[in-house]
């Protein structure tokens, strides 16, 4: 991937775990490598196509400078996390911070800290069938999208699916989403938790009825296996309404376990159509 390069930017701010660090400030020098195709640009001549350098060192002077930090990892994190929000086209970033002023009793040139950041691609899917389902599929669209580090990209129509397992419920409501987010899984899955509880969202019966059910189904090409979390879901190469509206909007989404496309996967579950008991979702 091309990228762009801001080579050592002055700034005067105030971070270091030192009182008079923060009383006094000292000069800090930030790199910044910016990760995004600079095709477009470069054939069109067209500054839109770009990112503005001027732009990028106003933000990055104002993420260095608007708090005060104890360490210049989390300034580091600062100026990443404002790169990376701000820039549909940045796909990636790689911050140097140095400090040359740092109070170490010792010889040194700087000392640095240098970090990589990336947005992430992940499908979620949801669903509801108590109450207002549509309402509450709107709601967990609409509450990914209030977060600065979520960019939703593309929604699914919505879908009416029967209930698996054998607890009397009415019809659900399932779509599928793709998200470009900042977030680990791991707190992608707290967040998700929190929108589902913010929909009155109860665990009281397993496999039960609920207001608003959200999963993580893939992320990036990653496999995790955690106790609380597995990526890919585990259900969804059985699971029809998953797979049927992940494939309007992503067809060719991999399934790292399986090796296949998300289409090749409702291709194979149209064809065999496996009967499985256990239900899809656990949360």
């Amino acid at each position: 991937m091309d990228r762009i390069v801001i080579k050592d930017l002055e700034v005067f701010a105030h971070h270091g775990v030192l009182p008079e660090e923060k009383q006094k400030g000292q000069k800090f020098f930030v790199t910044a490598e910016l990760y995004l195709s600079l095709r477009d640009a470069g054939v069109s001549d067209d500054l839109s196509l770009t990112v503005n350098y001027a732009d990028v060192c106003a933000d990055i002077i104002a993420a260095m400078t608007e708090d005060k930090y104890d360490l210049i990892e989390a300034a580091a994190e600062s100026v990443a996390d404002t790169i990376l929000v701000k820039y549909d086209l940045v796909k990636h970033v790689r911050i140097r911070i140095s400090k040359p002023e740092a109070p170490i009793d010792a010889d040194f040139d700087t000392v640095c800290v240098d970090i990589e950041r990336r947005k992430h691609v992940a499908y979620l899917s949801i669903g509801s069938n108590l109450g207002d389902r549509e309402g509450y599929l709107d709601y967990a669209v609409e509450q990914l999208s209030k977060d600065a580090s979520i960019r939703v990209t593309k929604v699914s129509d919505y879908i009416v699916t029967k209930p698996f397992g054998d607890v009397e419920q009415d019809d659900f409501l399932n779509g599928a989403l793709e998200i470009e987010t900042l977030y680990t899984p791991e707190e992608l899955l707290h967040v998700v938790n929190d929108i589902e509880d913010g929909a009155g969202r109860k665990r009281m019966v397993h496999w039960g009825p609920r207001t608003l059910d959200i999963d993580i189904i893939l992320y990036d090409k990653e496999i995790i296996m955690e106790e609380h979390l597995t990526i890919p879901h585990p259900w969804m190469a059985k699971r029809r309404f998953v797979l049927e509206p992940l494939a309007a909007i992503a067809p060719y989404a991999w399934h790292p376990g399986f090796s296949k496309t998300v289409l090749e996967l409702l291709y194979i579950l149209d064809k065999n159509e496996p009967k499985d008991e256990s239900p899809y979702t656990e949360g």
